[in-house]
C-alpha cells in the first residue's frame, strides 16, 4: 500500500486524481506542438509568438453553417466572463478550406467575434500538415454545385496556457462559463 502513494497522479489508495479542468486535460501531449500558417496579411504566424497569451485554437472554415460560428460565439463569450483577465486570451482561427477561405473574408470572419483574434491560412499541403499536427479531421463534402460543399471536420478546440504549452482539449459546445472556469484556472496558475 506504501508504493500507492509513490504513483504521479494518484491518491493514496491509488484511484487517479480527479482533473481541476471542465475540459480534457492534455498536458505534455506529444501533437499539437507546432503551427505555422499565415495571418491576412500574408505574415507567417507560430504558436511560439502567442507566450504570454493563453491561446485557444480552432480548425474550421468561415462557410461553416453551425459548428464553427457556435464555437467561436461561445469563446467570445468566455472571453467576456473572464472580465478583466479577458485581454490575455486570443482566439486562433485555422481554416480548413483553403479553396474558399481566401485572406480578406477570414479576416472578416474572425474579426467578426474579436477583431484581436487570429485568423490563419495557408496552401492545401500547408493545411494538410497542421490537421495533422493536431490530430484533426477534415473532409470536403460536394454540395449541389461545385462550389456549394462543405467541410467535415473535428469539432473541438486547443487550449495553450500563457508559457505556450497544450494543456486542454475542449469539446464542441463546452458552455462559455465551463471554459471561462478552465481558463481562469490556467490563468492562475501563472500568477
Amino acid at each position: 500500500m506504501a508504493g500507492a502513494a509513490l504513483l504521479p497522479g494518484c491518491d493514496r489508495l491509488g484511484a487517479p486524481k480527479a482533473s481541476p479542468f471542465k475540459s480534457l486535460d492534455i498536458s505534455g501531449a506529444t501533437y499539437a506542438r507546432e503551427l505555422n500558417l499565415r495571418d491576412p496579411d500574408g505574415r507567417r504566424r507560430s504558436l511560439g509568438e502567442l507566450k504570454g497569451k493563453l491561446a485557444v485554437v480552432f480548425f474550421g472554415y468561415t462557410q461553416c453553417p453551425d459548428v464553427c460560428p457556435t464555437t467561436l460565439t461561445n469563446l467570445a463569450e468566455a472571453q467576456r466572463l473572464l472580465g478583466a483577465d479577458g485581454d490575455k486570451l486570443v482566439g486562433v482561427f485555422v481554416s480548413v478550406d483553403p479553396e474558399r477561405d481566401r485572406p480578406e473574408l477570414l479576416k472578416s470572419y474572425v474579426g467578426s467575434f474579436n477583431p484581436n483574434w487570429l485568423g490563419l491560412w495557408g496552401t492545401a499541403d500547408e493545411v494538410a500538415a497542421a490537421a495533422k499536427e493536431f490530430k484533426v479531421f477534415y473532409r470536403k463534402v460536394p454540395g449541389k454545385t461545385e462550389s456549394s460543399y462543405t467541410v467535415d471536420h473535428t469539432a473541438a478546440s486547443y487550449v495553450y496556457d500563457t508559457q505556450g504549452r497544450i494543456r486542454l482539449y475542449v469539446r464542441h459546445a463546452t458552455p462559455p462559463a465551463e471554459l471561462a472556469a478552465d481558463l481562469k484556472k490556467l490563468l492562475d496558475e501563472a500568477r
